[in-house]
This record gives structure tokens, sequence and C-alpha cells, in this order.
């Protein structure tokens, strides 16, 4: 039987839907009905390699991922990453293990690869009970820090790229401290997110020691190659900062935080939803230094939630600045939140 996901599968739809009914408490029944049609699809195209197992194993590796972090989405998280080989008596654990007190300090829950090194200091600093791990089977070097052993947010993934949607689609900011293959591969997959659009943005901070040139010397790089050989724009490279202070790491995450609330796309417009209103003044200024990143003949203007936000009725008091972005410059669009968060 070939089956499709319209609802044309005559009894196989009947037999779901009474399945779903029989089962309960089923939040989203449409969403869950497809599920269920791509695994038989899937099960009908096997041609008895990997491929169904692959498919089985990811499902299962999201669902516990959104049980775990489903009880504490209210409260903002830093995704930290760096080098597992990070020795306990070198300059940066110690930087890592303050930034992770200061951060728990702020409010902030902490996510890392889980192991040693700096994911083990981070943790060390915020503890515990503001600690997620996801960590990844290797083998070698990678087990669950001392930290984080039978912690119930401690996750151990087999595949890598559920590892990384766990990173990023639960992070509010993302911080890397020196590291090997590994940190660059998590920094650079995060930097393209944000800079595609596939990821809203948010701070992405790099942190090297006082003088130190690890990451000064890889934005140079980035300049001397990616820039200027027109791989990349300029703009793109506000989509990152540095530090060498981690005192500047809470400070910079507050900063972005300050007004600006969340986005949401709609349309040809992106929504800015704020915890505090602009001045009027303020906006007319803001569309005159942002022009560049606005449609042919947009406007950007302060509104209420519109239509297609009713969704989401919990963030309907929050003012919103509706901009008419044209979605190619994304480094742009951070800075607009920047000065968004400094306006008065």
């Amino acid at each position: 039987m070939k089956l499709n996901f319209k609802e044309t599968n005559g009894p196989v739809d009947a037999a779901i839907d009474a399945l779903i009914h029989q089962v309960g408490d089923i939040g989203r029944p449409r969403i869950v009905r497809e599920m269920i049609l791509a695994a038989l699809k899937a099960g009908q195209e096997d041609d008895g390699g990997g491929d169904l197992k692959m498919m089985s194993t990811s499902l299962k590796e999201m669902r516990y991922t959104a049980k775990v972090f489903g009880d504490y989405r209210p409260f903002k998280k830093v995704t930290v990453f760096g080098s597992a080989r990070t020795r306990s008596d070198e300059k940066a654990y110690d930087m890592a293990r303050q930034m992770g007190k200061k951060l728990a300090e702020a409010g902030y829950m902490v996510i890392t690869g889980g192991g040693p090194g700096i994911m083990q200091a981070v943790h060390e600093g915020a503890g515990p009970e503001k600690s997620f791990g996801v960590n990844i089977q290797l083998p070698f070097e990678q087990q669950s820090n001392p930290v984080l052993n039978g912690n119930p947010k401690n996750i151990l993934y087999k595949y890598f790229f559920n590892r990384k949607v766990a990173f990023l689609k639960e992070s509010d900011a993302v911080v890397l401290f020196p590291g090997g293959f590994g940190t660059h591969d998590e920094g650079m997959e995060a930097l393209t997110l944000v800079q595609t659009g596939k990821r809203n943005p948010l701070p992405l901070i790099l942190v090297d020691e006082p003088g130190g040139s690890y990451w000064s010397g890889w934005v140079r790089f980035i300049k001397a190659h990616l820039l200027a050989d027109g791989y990349i724009n300029a703009s793109d490279l506000y989509l990152m900062e540095q530090v060498e202070d981690v005192n500047e790491v809470v400070v910079k995450i507050n900063r972005f935080y300050f007004r600006y609330h969340s986005l949401r796309y709609i349309d040809h417009q992106v929504v800015l939803r704020l915890t505090s209103a602009i001045a009027q003044d303020r906006v007319n200024a803001l569309k005159t230094s942002f022009s560049d990143m606005l449609t042919p003949g947009g406007d950007m203007v302060l509104s209420g939630p519109l239509p297609r936000e009713a969704d989401e009725p919990e963030i309907a008091h929050l003012p919103r600045l509706v901009v008419d972005f044209n979605r190619h410059y994304f480094g742009r669009l951070k800075q607009l939140i920047d000065a968004v968060n400094e306006a008065v």
C-alpha cells in the first residue's frame, strides 16, 4: 500500500487515529500522526542497510533530549565549548570555572559536552544543579566528568548531529574557549547557523587568556582569507565577540537580553519582541542607520502582537518592533538587536 501524508490512506489513517486516541494525552496529534506515517514509509522503503536503525536511534535521542530540557525551558542557558584536554592547573581552566560560577550566580544554566577539561571546569563553577551535559560516545577521552556523574541532566548521544542540535537549540548564548577540532567544528556550525538565519541571533563569545593569541589569530585568518576573498560579508564579523575577562561574558549576555526578548519571522518581516518599549524618535534613527538591511521600500515600526502570534498568548503583552528584513545580512540583525538594547 502506498502511504501518503495527506489523509488518503483509508483504514491506515483510521488505525493511526484510533491508536492516538487509545494512548491519550497527545498534545499535537497531527504532528504525531505524520511521525507515525514517516516511520511506516521508512519501513516500506528499507533496503536492509543502516538507515532505519539510524532513524530510530535519532528519534529516540531527540525525544529524550526534549524530555530532559522540557522542565527547564523558562531558564536561560549558556552553551560552552572548549578543549577536553585543558588541565586543571592551566589559566583557561580557572577562567572557565570562574565563568561557570558567575553565570550561575547571574541566573543562567550551563550546557557543555559533559566531559573533562574546560567542560568540567564550567560545571565545577556552576554546580550540578545548574548544569547540563550533552555527552557523546567515543572510543577515547570523552567520559562524563565527576560533577555530572549520576546527574539526570547528563545525556549520552550516539550521533554527533543530535548532540549538536541539543547544544544550539536549547542555548541562549554560546561561549568558546580554546580547543581542538571539536571546538572549531561546534563554533563554526553555530556561526553558520546564525549567519544563514537557521538559528536566531545570540551572543557568541570567544574567550582567551589575558594577552592570549588563540582567538585573535583565528580572527586574523578569518579576515585575511574569508573576508578578503569575499567568502563572507563584513557584517558577519559582528556575529562574534572576543573577550579576555570572564566578567565580560556575563555583561555581554545580560546586555543582549536587556530589552530584547525573542524574535519571530512572519512572511517577509522579522518581529522583535521587547521587554520594554523604545521611543518613536529612536525607531526613526534606527530605520536610517539600518536601512541597508530593509527590503526595498521597507519599514521599521512599533507594534503590538501580530495576528500570526496568537499562538503565543503568554508574551502578547510585549511591545514589538516589526522590521521588513531582507534576510541577507544577519550580522546586521545582531547589530540592530544590540542597538535596540541600548535605545532609550
